[in-house]
């Protein structure tokens, strides 16, 4: 079995992604499992910010990472909170902090840039960038996305972040109003991972190509 980090501290990302690999000969490791480093996510969209995060960790401890950047990107506001997306509210997103406080104050600053809007132009995203890097390898970017709206007030008790305001399209269901089951078969992150497993489980068993 390979230990795997998964550079985040937020207890949502990890549960999922817990999830995600089950059954994989993989034990993944988070940054309270390591010192954590500060990585200033000045990139300009997500994969850079993947990268960024990735490459501090693996530079540091020399293993296999994983690092994700996550957004909601709605259309009215011109594709914000976008990359600041952890941030949008004005609360800083420390290394090791409660996250619930951050939550609260994005998601009442998304719900007044949002206030007036009609619901056929509350249309949005969410996008997730993984970046997994490995030793003698470059780094591999996969991709996730699921669509749609913002809704005038929130729904459920799943879920973190943006996610009792996001309203899935076909779905009827906010990403909170979702079992974790459910969400992990249709969610952003999953949609990301189901592109990145094959390599990863390559990777678990040593059954990469070899580079030239």
């Amino acid at each position: 079995m390979k230990d795997l980090l998964f550079a985040t501290t937020n207890k949502g990302k990890l549960a999922e992604l817990s999830a995600l690999t089950s059954g994989l000969p993989v034990r993944i490791l988070s940054l309270r499992d390591t010192a954590a480093i500060e990585v200033e996510e000045d990139a300009p969209d997500f994969a850079g910010n993947a990268l960024k995060k990735a490459r501090a960790y693996f530079d540091a401890l020399g293993i296999a990472v994983l690092a994700d950047d996550t957004g909601l990107c709605v259309d009215a506001l011109n594709g914000a909170p976008g990359i600041r997306s952890a941030r949008y509210g004005g609360v800083p997103e420390g290394i090791l902090d409660d996250a619930a406080a951050r939550y609260r104050a994005n998601n009442e600053r998304l719900l007044r840039e949002m206030a007036g809007i009609p619901a056929e132009r509350r249309t949005a995203h969410f996008q997730t960038d993984i970046c997994f890097l490995i030793p003698g390898r470059p780094p591999m970017f996969f991709e996730g996305r699921v669509d749609g709206v913002i809704l005038e007030a929130p729904r459920g008790e799943n879920g973190f972040g943006y996610d009792p305001l996001f309203e899935a399209s076909g779905l009827g269901k906010t990403l909170a109003e979702l079992t974790r089951e459910e969400k992990n078969r249709i969610s952003h992150r999953a949609r990301a991972f189901a592109k990145l497993r094959p390599e990863l489980l390559n990777w678990a068993l040593d059954k990469l190509p070899q580079i030239d």
